[in-house]
């Protein structure tokens, strides 16, 4: 009776504790628009790869490492695509491409998966632009986590990268001029654990 009295006071704390374990909820993270550029390369007529970005994105990324899942957004302001030529951009944020009056924003969303030693290997989500959304999965390179040298919370970043048709999303200028509807997509993120 001692003995089994002993197991229920030791057994009983990590009982207590269970709930709480399986209740864990995923870390949020806020994605750091200073370390944030969704960048992209589009064919040229075939003759060479126009290379731009997009400087103003904000999101969040919730992580559960140890469950291995999460989630992410990325909501890109796409009045601020820059691919060095100001005429260009000009064209792009106007009505016969963009129309970011109409369209501000593109945006990602997506579930983390493939997960190999707590580090997603892949997103599967939507790519939502020029009112249009399709799916999209983008490939992880490169995922690391370690503490920020600044603020002391908990410090993410990822390469992401995967294509999509831009005629899908009614993008179409220059088909008929022979140009590849194909464009690559490259994400750079780095997130801070919120407090």
């Amino acid at each position: 009776m001692h003995i089994a009295s002993r197991t229920v006071r030791r057994l009983l704390p990590l009982a207590l504790l269970l709930p709480f374990a399986a209740g864990a909820a995923p870390v949020r993270y806020t994605l750091d628009p200073a370390h944030t550029y969704p960048s992209f390369e589009a064919d040229h007529m075939g003759m060479s790869t126009w290379r731009g970005k997009l400087d103003h994105s904000e999101g969040w990324v919730e992580l559960d490492r140890a469950a291995g899942s999460g989630s992410v957004e990325v909501s890109v302001a796409l009045d601020s695509i820059d691919f060095g030529q100001e005429p260009l951009n000009a064209w792009a944020r106007g009505k016969d491409f963009f129309n970011v009056a109409q369209y501000p924003r593109a945006v990602y969303r997506g579930q983390l998966a493939g997960f190999v030693d707590g580090a997603p290997t892949r997103v599967e989500g939507t790519l939502s632009l020029h009112g249009v959304t399709r799916p999209m999965t983008l490939r992880i390179d490169h995922f690391k986590c370690m503490p920020h040298p600044i603020y002391k919370r908990d410090w993410c970043g990822a390469d992401a990268l995967g294509s999509f048709d831009r005629s899908a999303f009614g993008l179409d200028a220059g088909k008929s001029y022979g140009f590849d509807m194909q464009v690559a997509l490259r994400i750079q993120v780095e997130a801070v654990r919120d407090k």
